[in-house]
């Protein structure tokens, strides 16, 4: 079975998320063994310098490194990334599958993904050029995650 794994920086503290997440979560398990690991975000004051920013984000970014899994389809969500269709996400969830058996998603934290995350990264993913708050972003992965996989296996979810 698929593994996923979901790398996030910060927790969700509102119940309405928490339960997007566990519904979708629960949809996926049909698919694939989904983990998902909340990293703490770095602490920076109210009207961070680009200097906290950077140090903030290398501390994130070391994090999350040391959690992803060594052979996996890295996945980082960030708005350079390329942008998909709901059938050429299942594409690349496939080839994941394929060649890797793990598919590692990252979302970084309200200042984004440290670079040597995003160079640890095989893709780049945007879901849209609007900006949304990082943690509503984990709700609308795992929903285009479960969309993509329900594509895969012929589901009749995707319309």
């Amino acid at each position: 079975m698929l593994q996923i794994k979901l790398i996030t920086v910060g927790t969700l503290k509102e119940d309405y998320l928490r339960a997007a997440v566990a519904e979708y979560s629960k949809r996926i398990s049909a698919y694939a063994k989904l983990e998902i690991v909340a990293l703490r975000e770095a602490r920076v004051p109210d009207d961070p310098s680009p200097a906290q920013i950077d140090t903030a984000l290398r501390d994130e970014g070391d994090r999350i490194l040391a959690a992803m899994p060594a052979r996996a389809m890295k996945i980082a969500l960030c708005v350079e990334g390329k942008q998909l269709d709901s059938p050429g996400l299942s594409a690349l969830l496939e080839r994941g599958a394929a060649e890797a058996g793990c598919i590692c998603s990252v979302i970084g934290s309200s200042h984004g993904l440290d670079e040597r995350v995003k160079a640890a990264c095989a893709h780049r993913l945007s879901v849209s050029k609007l900006t949304f708050p990082h943690q509503l972003m984990q709700v609308i992965l795992l929903e285009a995650l479960y969309r993509g996989l329900s594509i895969s296996h012929g589901s009749k979810y995707h319309k």
